[in-house]
């Protein structure tokens, strides 16, 4: 299986050359490298990492929708990456075939002090994705309108970020919306009037309202860009003013100490005895006293009834002893007292005479066994009905 990359790049200087698989790259520019397979409809994956490390240089970013689309390496390297070649292993793997490829891509990347962008713009574009915005020819037709606008001697995109890297949040699958790019430029010249419009009070106002700026040149964007003017910056770094500030020795900053001396590899070795009888030696026999003081209060401490008794006056025990009887008389009488039925649980009209039933004593009915509705034929003074005989013949 063989997949030939293809290099695109939005400016020319982005990329200096293209020399048997080997990239010139400046700092401060970004480029893309497209990958892309065979002509057919296999699907195809690929994965890239730095050379001898599992995962890719922090600068460069890796995107692939499906497996059917294109994979896509862009970035912006730092000036701390110059003059350090940057070789990314790329694999590629056949979904339906199984089958695997490897190319190895090396970046040279150059400084670009010879070029300096001192004024630098971030547009954030509402209907783009990342990997839609890095084609040649979008971000061309994207610096020919900001080069209509600011009109540059020299124009260069610098940053391309996905709005997903910036904390935005994933869109909704309607009305085919997009995540939103990032795209910094930068130029030699300073602003232009109509990109200072978005620095006026009236726009800031309109901009705090959650309403659109009135850009008189967003017309010319307008056709295939859409621009939030809101999240414009503009940073202009000749007015950039170096925040380092010597360091003033006074108090509350330690004196430099020197060198830093590790300790020796012998180590003595330590006696833990000690620190184990200050752990647990000393309160268990702490412990073990307050046991034996509360055991000795409670068992060898204790009077008794006799003892008790002897120390009392006998005036005081002989009427302790009355009240105690007196206390178990009550009691015994208590049990034994009759205590009429509630009158919600018994009859209170006989049902023939309709006289009032006196309520029923334990002497004629035991109250464990006696039912809460008494029945007919267990009432007292019950008179028995006559059934009447009824006349004629009666056939069966």
């Amino acid at each position: 299986m063989q997949f030939p990359p293809r290099w695109e790049s939005g400016d020319p200087r982005a990329w200096a050359g293209q020399v048997r698989g080997t990239r010139r790259m400046s700092p401060w520019t970004t480029g893309t490298f497209l990958l892309t397979g065979e002509i057919s409809n296999d699907p195809i994956t690929f994965n890239t990492n730095l050379m001898g490390y599992p995962d890719r240089p922090g600068w460069l970013r890796y995107i692939q929708r499906t497996p059917y689309s294109d994979g896509v390496l862009y970035g912006s390297p730092t000036a701390e990456n110059v003059g350090k070649p940057t070789i990314i292993e790329i694999t590629a793997y056949n979904r339906r075939t199984f089958e695997t490829a490897r190319h190895n891509l090396i970046i040279n990347i150059m400084s670009a002090e010879d070029f300096p962008l001192p004024y630098q713009a971030e547009f954030f574009i509402k209907n783009m994705n990342v990997e839609e915005m890095l084609a040649s020819e979008v971000l061309g037709d994207f610096l020919g309108a900001v080069k209509n606008v600011w009109q540059p001697e020299r124009l260069n995109a610098i940053n391309i970020t996905s709005a997903l890297d910036r904390g935005g949040r994933v869109p909704l699958p309607i009305n085919d919306m997009k995540e939103g790019v990032y795209v910094m430029v930068g130029a030699d010249v300073p602003f232009s009037s109509c990109l200072r419009e978005v620095e006026n009070p009236q726009n800031q106002l309109r901009c705090s309202q959650e309403m659109e700026p009135v850009i008189t040149c967003d017309k010319k964007f307008r056709s295939q860009f859409y621009i939030d003017w809101c999240k414009i910056s503009l940073v202009d770094k000749t007015k950039q003013v170096s925040t380092f500030q010597e360091v003033i020795r006074g108090e509350g900053i330690l004196p430099d100490g020197g060198e830093y001396k590790p300790p020796s590899d012998s180590l003595k070795s330590r006696d833990y005895y000690t620190d184990f009888l200050i752990t647990l030696a000393v309160p268990s026999a702490v412990a073990l006293v307050l046991f034996l003081i509360l055991a000795y209060i409670m068992c060898c401490r204790r009077e008794g009834v006799e003892k008790r008794n002897m120390q009392t006056p006998d005036i005081q025990l002989v009427h302790h002893s009355a009240i105690q009887k007196s206390t178990k008389e009550l009691r015994d009488m208590s049990k034994n007292r009759e205590i009429a039925w509630p009158l919600s649980t018994l009859p209170v009209f006989h049902p023939v005479t309709g006289e009032i039933i006196p309520p029923l004593h334990a002497d004629s009915y035991e109250s464990t066994n006696m039912p809460l509705m008494q029945t007919q034929q267990n009432l007292p003074h019950q008179t028995q009905i006559p059934q009447q005989q009824t006349t004629g013949k009666w056939y069966p």
